[in-house]
C-alpha cells in the first residue's frame, strides 16, 4: 500500500523528483570525489612541499564543496516540498473520502481511528518519504561507489570490507526485526488514548457530575502507560543501535590504521591513499547505517498506509445514484412538493441479530405534521434518519415525491430537508455564520427572522455582538436549550420542503415550545413536518401519530383516537400526564 500511495501522490511531482534525484547523484559523486582529491593533497603537495598543488587542488577542492552544498540545498527543498505535498494532498482525499461515510462506516473505523489516520499516520508516511528523497537515492550510490573508490587506493585492504560491511549489516538486521512489532503496536496505542481522551473531553460534565476524575485519570493514566511501554520498546532498540554502529566503526577505524600502517611501512601504500581509504570506509558504513535507519522507518509507514488505504478503499454504503433523478423534472415545473412515503422499510445493523425497524410504511404529505412517538430503543431517530440518507433502508424504500431517495442526487436531497438532529451541533464560528450554514446567502434580515420563529431572537439580541458572537466547537458557549433554538433557526432559514425534527424540543420548559410550535405553525404550512418525540405535549395537535415499538408501527391516527383505543400510546401518555390533562 506504501508504494501504491506514493506512485498515486507523487504522479503530479515526479519532474520535482527527477531534478532531485539528479541533484542527489551530483552531491554524492561530488562527496566521494573529495577524499581522491585529499589524498593527492597530500601525497603530492603536502609530502613533496609543492604549494601550487597545494593551492591549486584546494582550490579544485572548495568549488566541488561548493558545488556539493548547493545540490544538497536543492535536493532537500524539492524533497520537502514534494512530501509535504504529498501530505497535504492525502490528507485533503482522506477527509473528502470521509465526509461521504455514512455513520455505519464512521462507526466501523471510530471518530478517534480516523483521526489518528489523517493526522498522524500521514505524517508518518510522510516522514519517511522525506528521508527516502536523501538517504535512499545517496546510500546506493555512495556505497557502490565507495566500495569502487576503496578499490582504487588499495585491492588488499578492501579485503577489510568483506568483514565489516556484513557484520554492520547483520547486527542492524537483527535490531530490525525486533523494532518491527513495535512499531505496527504503536499505531493502535495512539488510537486508544485518542479515543479515551477524545471520550473524556466530550462527557466531562458528566466525569465531573458522578465525581469519577480519578477513575478517568486511570483509564487514562492506563492507555498512556501502554503507549510508554511501546515507544520506550521501541526506544530502547533504537538508542542501542547507535553506539552498536559507532563501536563497529570505531573497530573498522582500527583495523584499517592497523593494517594501512604495516604497508605504509613497507612501502606499498601512501599515506594519503591510507586517509583516503579510511574516508571512503567511513563512508560506506554511514551509507548502510542509513540505510537501516531507513528500513527501521519503513514499516511503521507500511503501516500507516495499510490504515490510510483502509480508509480510502472503503466504499460508503450511501452511494450516490449514477443516474440520479431530478425532482424537478418529475413535478411539472412546479418544484418540489415534499410528499414523503416509506414502504415496508426495514433496517438492520451491522451484526444485529434483530432488525431496528421492521415493516414502517406510513405517508406524510405536505401541510400536515406526522409525530413518531415511541418507548427508548423503539427506532424512532433511525427511521428519521433514514429520509436523510444517514443509513440506508435495508429493506423496502423511502420515497420523496415518489421516487426512492436513493436515485436523488444528495444534493438534491439535502436541498430539500431541513433536519434538526438530537443532539444539537454546533460549529465554531458565530451564531451567523452557523445560521448561514443552512441558507449560505441567507441576510441579516432573513436570520433575525429565523431567530425569531425559533424563539430565540431575545438571547441573541442580548448577547454584545449580537449575530456576530462567538460559538465555540460544539456550541458549548451556549445552553442545551439555546443549542436547540439555534439548531431550529439553522433548518429554518432553509424553508426546506420536508421538516425533520429529532426530539428538538426536548431541551425547552412547556411554555418555550408552546411558543416555538406556534410560530412554526405558519412557516410550516405548506412543507412537509415530520416530528420525533417523547414528550405527548409536544406532538398532541399532530395531525397524525405514529406508535412505534420494537421497531413496528403498533398506532396510528391523531392523539383523540390513539387515546381512546391504544394501549401503548395510553401509557406513555398516563406516564407524563394524567388522562383528564391529555383529554
Amino acid at each position: 500500500m506504501l508504494v501504491t500511495l506514493g506512485r498515486r501522490y507523487l504522479r503530479p511531482y515526479l519532474p520535482a523528483v527527477l531534478v532531485l534525484l539528479v541533484l542527489q547523484l551530483l552531491q554524492t559523486l561530488a562527496s566521494l570525489y573529495l577524499p581522491t582529491l585529499n589524498a593527492d593533497i597530500i601525497d603530492n603537495g603536502v609530502v613533496k612541499q609543492d604549494i601550487g598543488y597545494i593551492w591549486s587542488t584546494g582550490g579544485w577542492m572548495l568549488g566541488v564543496s561548493l558545488g556539493q552544498v548547493l545540490c544538497s540545498i536543492g535536493a532537500v527543498v524539492l524533497g520537502a516540498k514534494a512530501a509535504t505535498s504529498f501530505g497535504r494532498d492525502l490528507r485533503h482525499d482522506l477527509f473528502t473520502t470521509v465526509q461521504t461515510f455514512s455513520a455505519r462506516e464512521v462507526g466501523k473505523f471510530g471518530a478517534p481511528s480516523l483521526i489518528t489516520r489523517t493526522t498522524n499516520d500521514v505524517q508518518q508516511i510522510q516522514m519517511v518519504l522525506l528521508m527516502g528523497f536523501t538517504i535512499m537515492v545517496m546510500a546506493p550510490i555512495m556505497m557502490v561507489g565507495g566500495v569502487i573508490m576503496a578499490l582504487r587506493q588499495d585491492v588488499a585492504l578492501s579485503g577489510l570490507l568483506l568483514v565489516i560491511v556484513p557484520v554492520l549489516g547483520i547486527v542492524m538486521g537483527i535490531l530490525l526485526s525486533r523494532m518491527v512489532p513495535y512499531f505496527r503496536a504503536m499505531q493502535g496505542r495512539i488510537d486508544s488514548i485518542n479515543g479515551v481522551l477524545r471520550e473524556q473531553i466530550s462527557g466531562l460534565r458528566v466525569v465531573r457530575a458522578f465525581v469519577r476524575e480519578q477513575r478517568e485519570i486511570e483509564r487514562f493514566g492506563q492507555a498512556n502507560e501502554d503507549l510508554y511501554r511501546t515507544q520506550l520498546g521501541a526506544g530502547k532498540l533504537m538508542a542501542l543501535a547507535f553506539p552498536v554502529v559507532m563501536l563497529i566503526m570505531n573497530l573498522s577505524s582500527v583495523s584499517v590504521l592497523w593494517f594501512g600502517a604495516k604497508q605504509i611501512d613497507a612501502g606499498t601504500m601512501q599515506v594519503g591513499s591510507l586517509t583516503a581509504f579510511l574516508s571512503y570506509l567511513m563512508q560506506i558504513l554511514m551509507a548502510v547505517m542509513m540505510s537501516t535507519m531507513m528500513v527501521m522507518m519503513v514499516p511503521r509507514a507500511s503501516v500507516a498506509a495499510d490504515r490510510a488505504g483502509a480508509v480510502l478503499g472503503t466504499t460508503t454504503t450511501v452511494a450516490e445514484p449514477e443516474h440520479p433523478v431530478s425532482l424537478t423534472s418529475l413535478s411539472d415545473g412546479d418544484g418540489p412538493q415534499g410528499l414523503l412515503e416509506l414502504q415496508g422499510v426495514e433496517f438492520h445493523y451491522p451484526g444485529a441479530a434483530e432488525p431496528v425497524l421492521n415493516d414502517v410504511t406510513f405517508r406524510a404529505e405536505p401541510g400536515t405534521v406526522t409525530a413518531v412517538i415511541g418507548s427508548t430503543g423503539a427506532g424512532k431517530t433511525t427511521l428519521l434518519n433514514l429520509v436523510p440518507r444517514l443509513f440506508d433502508a435495508t429493506g423496502g424504500s423511502v420515497r420523496i415525491d415518489g421516487v426512492d431517495v436513493r436515485d436523488l442526487a444528495t444534493q438534491d436531497l439535502g436541498s430539500m430537508l431541513g433536519l434538526v438532529p438530537q443532539k444539537a451541533f454546533l460549529f465554531s464560528g458565530t451564531i451567523a455564520s452557523n445560521l448561514r450554514y443552512g441558507k449560505p446567502d441567507a441576510t441579516e434580515a432573513e436570520m433575525w427572522e429565523a431567530l425569531e420563529v425559533a424563539q430565540a431572537r431575545d438571547f441573541v439580541e442580548a448577547l454584545p455582538e449580537g449575530l456576530e458572537a462567538p460559538v465555540a466547537q460544539g456550541g458549548t458557549t451556549f445552553s442545551g436549550g439555546q443549542r436547540q433554538r439555534l439548531a431550529i433557526a439553522r433548518a429554518v432559514i432553509r424553508r426546506p420542503r420536508i421538516y425533520l425534527f429529532d426530539d428538538s424540543f426536548s431541551a425547552l420548559d412547556y411554555a418555550t415550545d408552546a411558543r416555538l410550535r406556534a410560530a412554526l405553525a405558519p412557516r410550516t404550512q405548506d412543507a412537509t413536518v415530520l416530528i420525533v418525540a417523547q414528550r405527548v405535549a409536544t406532538i398532541r395537535d399532530a395531525d397524525q401519530i405514529l406508535v412505534l415499538e420494537h421497531g413496528r408501527i403498533v398506532g396510528r391516527g391523531t392523539h383523540a383516537e390513539l387515546l381512546a383505543d391504544n394501549e401503548t400510546y395510553q401509557e406513555i401518555v398516563t406516564s407524563q400526564m394524567s388522562l383528564e390533562e391529555a383529554a
